[in-house]
């Protein structure tokens, strides 16, 4: 069965970055972003234990967001990652408001693909290398020019239905948006209203046309604002008997903690890839290869799921 995802993508902020290379001369984060020579791996890593630390936003949850720091920092001993997890919008209106008040704090970032392509419009994002990305089959990639990408997709994450097994049971299990329609559901259905929503609503719209989503206003569905997490909480609670917004890493975490429910993949699958915003090109006084560095390693599947590109 097709399900609904979202692909996760990486990329890294753009900097004026006074790194030395091999050339002896100082480095732009344009420069750095795309250098491909043997002393890589040094030059970013002994930038980046200069600087200390870098900013990590994304949007990823359920254990990830927290995991992925710990081995960063075990792989990279003197720098640390710190992270900022918001959904969508927040991120977007974050990074947004920090260019335009020049406050540029975050290095790293990993969220859905239209944050990227409204960061690439804007002109945030630099295409950039990484020796990682011969892991990775052309289609998943943002290709820029000479051999560069402005970003590529690594992970995905699947949006389905999870239900109350106490609330929800037998016959009245949906196994796909049609049987969102069973009578037995009416007033047991709630969705987030935040982008984890929207995505289902034009999954449905894409694999079910608009008729059947006027068809489901019959079913007393209830709308919340809350993120995909929530929602889940709210389905283990009891307060919703099902809801189509919920993540399955999400339900694999309360599963294994005893929670009552289950999980089923809807009808559409639907990649989509996040990104990294970048800062603009100008001098500054604390060197990011942080930025640069961190976006790599994210890249290697050996170190975590993720998705990379470099911002301008």
């Amino acid at each position: 069965m097709k399900r609904l995802l979202i692909a996760m993508t990486l990329t890294v902020l753009h900097w004026q970055l006074p790194a030395i290379a091999q050339t002896g001369k100082p480095m732009t984060v344009a420069e750095l972003a795309a250098y491909n020579k043997p002393d890589r791996e040094k030059v970013l890593y002994e930038g980046a234990k200069k600087e200390g630390k870098l900013m990590w936003y994304t949007s990823l949850t359920g254990g990830p967001n927290t995991d992925a720091p710990k081995v960063f920092e075990a792989k990279y001993p003197g720098v640390a990652m710190e992270v900022y997890r918001g959904d969508s919008d927040a991120l977007i209106s974050r990074i947004t408001q920090e260019a335009q008040a020049k406050r540029y704090i975050v290095d790293t970032i990993e969220t859905t693909f239209p944050i990227l392509k409204v960061l690439q419009e804007l002109k945030l994002l630099a295409p950039y290398f990484s020796p990682h990305l011969a892991q990775y089959p052309d289609d998943v990639k943002e290709k820029s020019s000479q051999g560069l990408v402005h970003w590529a997709t690594d992970r995905e994450s699947y949006i389905g239905l999870a239900y109350n097994t106490n609330a929800v049971q037998g016959a009245a299990v949906p196994k796909n948006y049609e049987d969102l329609l069973k009578t037995e559901l009416k007033g047991k259905i709630g969705f987030a209203t935040t982008d984890t929503g929207a995505r289902v609503i034009a999954a449905m719209l894409t694999s079910k046309g608009a008729e059947f989503v006027q068809k489901l206003k019959s079913q007393q569905i209830s709308l919340h604002s809350v993120s995909g997490r929530a929602i889940l909480d709210m389905v283990i609670s009891g307060e919703l008997g099902v809801s189509p917004t919920v993540f399955l890493s999400h339900s694999r975490v309360s599963i294994s903690k005893g929670a009552p429910i289950k999980w089923v993949p809807m009808d559409l699958y639907r990649p989509t890839p996040a990104g990294l915003p970048s800062r603009p090109t100008r001098p500054i006084p604390t060197p990011r290869c942080c930025s640069v560095i961190s976006c790599s390693a994210l890249m290697d599947r050996s170190f975590s799921p993720s998705t990379a590109s470099t911002a301008q």
